[in-house]
């Protein structure tokens, strides 16, 4: 018999029915405990909720691990997408496995501090001799605890090509599909409760061949994998895919065999009317990075329409070098204040930014496992605490998370497991893991 706990009397919870909490047995949510009830079967533990906010653990869909090691780098600062990513790609460039390792670990850390128990990164960097990179991104995630979607990235179409990035970086096609062949077959884990997932991810229109685009959509579609990549997130990227194929970003799409379900896209800002009914009618995802665009002034996602015409809205953190931390609470806020600047006052609220993290964002990731407080449900929990001054005074205490800036969890449960207790990550040294990280970083100064 597995152990039932009962996370008991929250202060709030984001939840229907689950006023008094919920019973966790193993690694699932087994019953939501109404008001006024007890649980219907006896438990073996009870854990006192009594000074916590519960949220489901936030799903973070589009992040770039690597480039915590690159955060307020003064080549990039003050730089918008294509300048900013010429200037870094040549420092990108010197990664090696030990300092990638720490980058990965370091940005997990950060995230699981936040709140976050599921993570997608988008790695496409692959300098000669970090070729195993998502190997070392899922040792850490295992180390840790979290799950993640660890998206397979690419790019093939070099400077010389006539795309941005240097030679050094990039790959041939039959290496990326060989290798994209050979991560889903070692570390995919599909269904419901995977700890691993893996995604096949093109960095973006302006990065890799059409041919490449295809071949990875047929790939996903024989091992039932996720697809992600960089979409209309700039005007120059629309200009790019007119002058290069003639089309707009969406029509690439459609023409490479992406306009479906498997697909999710970063940033989605340069849609019009008719692309966003017709992204809604095929069932694709877009991840929404406030924090990433207002920092490169790339623009504001369409979340509300998005949603309306049926498209599956998630949230991201996008890369620690333009965001430049990897917050995924701070994300649930910009997104809120963006959104209202875009829309009004009364047009988002703190319920639609926390969804579109959590529920939105496992939607992205194809996965009903995860995102909600619910029976059967993965017992992925993050719990807040409002004994700070930024909450004082607070009378709506789901509302105080968004508005009053939480940015750290004091407790997480990944699986049934605390991974975070009394705001510090279980079984890592935090101080040490900054010490080592920030002298690796130092190499890329």
């Amino acid at each position: 018999m597995e152990r039932r706990v009962w996370l008991r009397d929250p202060q709030a919870i984001l939840a229907d029915g689950a006023a008094r909490g919920v019973v966790i047995a193993g690694a699932r949510i087994v019953e939501c405990v109404g008001a006024g009830r007890e649980p219907s079967s006896p438990v073996d533990a009870v854990f006192d909720a009594g000074r916590h906010v519960v949220l489901p653990g936030l799903v973070n869909t589009h992040h770039h691990f690597y480039q915590t090691l690159t955060r307020a780098h003064p080549h990039a600062i003050n730089k918008e997408l294509f300048s900013w990513l010429v200037a870094l790609y040549p420092v990108w460039a010197r990664l090696d496995p030990d300092s990638f390792r720490l980058a990965v670990r370091l940005a997990l850390v950060e995230l699981l501090l936040s709140g976050c128990t599921t993570a997608a990164d988008h790695h496409y960097v692959f300098p000669r001799g970090l070729e195993n990179a998502i190997d070392i991104e899922v040792e850490e995630a295992r180390a840790l605890g979290l799950r993640m979607t660890v998206t397979r990235g690419s790019m093939n179409l070099s400077q010389k090509d006539g795309g941005l990035p240097p030679d050094s970086v990039v790959q041939d096609e039959d290496e990326i599909l060989a290798d994209s062949e050979r991560v889903l077959s070692r570390w995919h884990e599909p269904g419901g409760g995977a700890r691993i997932q893996v995604a096949l991810a093109p960095c973006s229109p302006f990065s890799v061949t059409k041919r490449l685009m295809r071949e990875t959509a047929a790939l996903a579609e024989r091992f039932d994998c996720a697809l992600h990549t960089h979409l209309a997130e700039t005007a120059d990227e629309e200009a790019y895919c007119l002058s290069k194929y003639a089309c707009r970003p969406v029509d690439l799409l459609e023409e490479t065999g992406w306009l479906n379900e498997r697909a999710w896209l970063a940033h989605g800002i340069h849609f019009d009317d008719a692309e966003v009914a017709r992204l809604g009618r095929h069932g694709v995802g877009v991840c929404h990075c406030a924090t990433s665009n207002m920092v490169l002034a790339s623009g504001v996602c369409r979340t509300k329409e998005l949603e309306a015409a049926g498209v599956r809205v998630g949230l991201g953190v996008d890369g620690s070098a333009s965001n430049d931390s990897s917050n995924m609470m701070e994300a649930v806020r910009h997104a809120l204040m963006i959104g209202r600047l875009r829309y009004g006052a009364a047009a988002v609220t703190h319920l639609d930014a926390l969804r579109w993290a959590t529920e939105g964002s496992a939607r992205c990731l194809r996965r009903a496992d995860i995102g909600r407080i619910a029976p059967d449900m993965q017992a992925d929990l993050a719990l807040f605490r409002l004994d700070e001054p930024r909450f004082s005074g607070a009378h709506d205490p789901l509302a105080a998370l968004v508005l009053c800036g939480a940015h750290r969890a004091d407790r997480v449960m990944i699986a049934g497991e605390w991974k975070v207790i009394d705001g510090a990550p279980v079984g890592v040294d935090v101080a040490e893991l900054v010490a080592r990280h920030s002298a690796a970083a130092r190499r890329f100064a």
